[in-house]
């Protein structure tokens, strides 16, 4: 399949590679070209614009920080609706504003374009390795010609409901991340400050009802004091954002969702915003007035 894709950040690159590798041709478009060294050095294809791209590929796959970021790549001029033809396909795996989602599903329909918008979790180490679990919304019949697409990329690829449905369980899933983080750092402070070591903590409750993965890839991060991102604190409040508005829009209350995200906000001010999200551990170490390691 001849795919393209446009975003290759922390997460696209590695995931535009897993495409490449599984026998497919991928014509990538990003504003930083040097991302695609490793793509062209395993066949990949370079192209000068999203027009371009959208020219020379069946599907075109976004993998972007924003709402404005993919629909500035979508619809600006040199963008891939130049260059799409009706009965192609554009997936959307960025984490996104449901409701943006289904704005740009509406508007691609109109040239004869399919659109599934596909969030992903598991951050970069399952992006390398291709084990990112991925929500799908999109009409059934769509997913279905994409589903092994979405599989060299992912461990699970799950069809969620129509347009915007993915990005809502994306959102449900990063409130939950969040909470975790927080959860644990606030855990392993009550440890540290009481003279237990956080790591004998850890190990003695991993495998009991606390475990989760969240805090078996967050942890040794928390240990170390190793914040060198793999899905960064000012991504993550993008996230939170999009999942406050969903749900006030839709009158849910979300107190734990705010509270996590007023701990990214002052650590955003205090210049962590480029950290890991496990860096949450990092507002508690300055309220205790401690560190963690």
């Amino acid at each position: 399949m001849n795919v393209g894709f446009i975003g290759l950040g922390i997460m696209g690159k590695p995931m535009s590679l897993n495409v490449q590798k599984a026998g497919n041709t991928v014509y990538a478009y990003d504003y930083h070209m040097e991302r695609a060294e490793e793509l062209i050095a395993a066949g990949g294809v370079t192209c000068s614009s999203g027009k371009e791209v959208a020219e020379r590929a069946d599907v075109i796959i976004t993998m972007l920080q924003n709402s404005p970021n993919v629909e500035g790549a979508l619809f600006d001029e040199g963008g891939v609706a130049e260059g799409l033809s009706a009965g192609k396909a554009v997936i959307d795996m960025s984490s996104i504003a449901p409701l943006a989602s289904r704005d740009f599903a509406e508007r691609l329909e109109k040239l004869g374009v399919d659109f599934l918008d596909a969030p992903v979790s598991g951050g970069e180490p399952k992006a390398i390795d291709g084990t990112i679990a991925v929500m799908v919304g999109g009409k059934p019949e769509v997913f279905a010609k994409y589903e092994e697409l979405l599989k060299t990329m992912s461990s699970t690829v799950t069809l969620v409901g129509g347009v915007g449905a993915g990005n809502i369980t994306k959102l449900a899933n990063q409130m939950i991340v969040a909470i975790n983080i927080a959860a644990i750092s606030e855990a392993y402070s009550l440890a540290k400050k009481a003279g237990v070591d956080p790591e004998n903590v850890y190990q003695a409750i991993r495998s009991g009802l606390a475990g989760s993965t969240v805090m078996d890839q967050k942890s040794e991060k928390i240990f170390k004091g190793d914040f060198t991102p793999g899905f960064r604190i000012e991504l993550h409040i993008k996230d939170l954002q999009n999942a406050l508005d969903t749900s006030h829009g839709v009158n849910v209350s979300a107190p734990f969702t705010s509270l996590a995200m007023e701990v990214m906000q002052s650590l955003k001010v205090n210049g962590h915003a480029k950290d890991d999200h496990s860096g949450i551990a990092e507002w508690y170490e300055m309220v205790n007035n401690f560190k963690l390691q």
